[in-house]
């Protein structure tokens, strides 16, 4: 199990096939489907193969998996690190707000990147206000660009910088 990055509360692993399943029930469950883009199986395998990405599960202090993370951008020649994707199965235990300092830390400390960024749809407060916590920075809104159960809804671009960024 390759460990990314952690802290005393989480560790970020690279996602393994075994995982995929965790991931596939994350991403589908009731709370989470309508704020989360659904892959297909051979769309996470395909990540976890691809050297631009990473593909991680983030695992608690007790050994249970409790989220799963995707970033792109990893070899971009601009230094910008894509937060594709940010799924906490144990909402309500600070994991969320864990794992994105990890990832902050993670892009900016270890490599090197110049600025994080993300998208995300328009009426997920939840995920917006965690973003800003961390220091993101609403940049814009690409409107009415995401079809989902026949409505068109907006995403928001958010980033932060490395300038911006502070170690906790």
């Amino acid at each position: 199990m390759e460990v990314l990055i952690q802290n005393d509360c989480i560790k970020l692993v690279r996602t393994q096939k075994q995982n995929l399943s965790f991931v596939m029930n994350a991403e589908s469950a009731a709370e989470n489907i309508d704020f989360v883009s659904q892959w297909t199986l051979e769309q996470h395998e395909k990540a976890l193969m691809d050297n631009d990405m990473r593909h991680l599960v983030a695992i608690n202090n007790k050994q249970q998996l409790v989220g799963f993370i995707i970033v792109s951008g990893v070899l971009d020649l601009n230094d910008c690190i894509k937060l594709r994707r940010i799924v906490v199965t144990e909402k309500g235990n600070g994991y969320g707000n864990e794992i994105i300092s990890l990832i902050q830390k993670w892009c900016f400390e270890i490599q090197n990147a110049h600025r994080l960024w993300l998208d995300v749809v328009d009426y997920n407060l939840r995920a917006q206000n965690l973003y800003k916590k961390h220091k993101f920075v609403h940049e814009g809104i690409l409107r009415e660009c995401d079809k989902y159960k026949g409505n068109y809804n907006s995403l928001i671009i958010m980033s932060i910088l490395k300038k911006e960024y502070q170690p906790e």
